[in-house]
């Protein structure tokens, strides 16, 4: 004959809240665990993607400052020699409401090499080509032309011999890369 125990739910009570108290630290585990992850998810691909907006603003404005090559006898349609209507020069008119006039860039050398990395750059980062699917595959397609973008543009920049400005420093007392030789 077998013999119930009357005191063993009372001495397995321990056991059960502790697998009830598991089971249930798993579910809301879970749950903040997705919430998590979609807003992590969320702002690392916010930071992605503006990153990538930067680069291709940047890539707009060096296209832009390519030269164009005019065919003989056609005007250039560069500010600086553009005369306005009443025969003074567009760079000495002041406007009367005190507004600043807009600050022309100056156009970049003439560079098959330089044209060849701007192109390649918008290539990379134009948002048309760019999958937004969240797939594996995707993800790891963008991160690489992200990579790759950034190197184009330091490549631009070392031959443009502009600085981003996120690697300008302000002075002397601002924090960022060393640029002292220490000798030994």
């Amino acid at each position: 004959m077998a013999s119930e125990d009357p005191f063993e739910d009372v001495l397995n009570l321990e056991e059960q809240f502790y697998q009830e108290g598991y089971r249930q630290g798993e579910e809301d585990g879970a749950r903040a665990g997705l919430v998590e992850g979609r807003g992590l998810g969320l702002e690392k691909g916010f930071q992605k993607f503006f990153e990538s907006g930067k680069l291709y603003g940047r890539a707009i404005v060096w296209a832009n400052r390519l030269p164009t090559t005019a065919k003989p006898g056609q005007q250039t349609n560069e500010p600086d020699n553009m005369e306005n209507q009443s025969g003074e020069s567009s760079a000495q008119k002041t406007p009367d409401d005190g507004a600043q006039q807009p600050e022309h860039l100056s156009a970049l050398p003439r560079n098959a090499r330089l044209e060849k990395h701007i192109t390649t750059l918008y290539a990379l980062v134009e948002s048309e080509s760019l999958s937004t699917e969240n797939t594996d595959e995707a993800v790891n397609d963008f991160d690489d032309r992200l990579k790759r973008a950034q190197g184009k543009a330091k490549v631009i920049e070392g031959l443009v011999g502009e600085r981003h400005a996120k690697d300008v420093t302000k002075g002397p007392d601002s924090p960022g890369p060393s640029k002292v030789k220490l000798e030994m």
